[in-house]
């Protein structure tokens, strides 16, 4: 199950919620607002081969082949 970040617009809490569904409905736990904004959300992977501060080298789409597409 992925993790979804929102904000709530009646309080403005910020919290994450595991979802099964897209439309699966979600609620504030602070207010029990309805109305909540999904946020855009990013990842990190941590690797154990890499310095700290190194340049990130290609992998994803187009950044080095490893999605197929080149």
């Amino acid at each position: 199950m992925p993790v979804y970040e929102y904000i709530c617009r009646g309080c403005g809490r910020a919290f994450e919620r595991y979802v099964q569904r897209w439309s699966e409905s979600v609620s504030c736990p602070s207010c029990a607002g309805v109305e909540v904004e999904k946020q855009l959300s990013t990842f990190a992977m941590a690797g154990g081969s890499a310095s700290a501060g190194a340049a990130p080298r290609g992998g994803g789409c187009c950044g080095g082949g490893g999605c197929g597409c080149h």
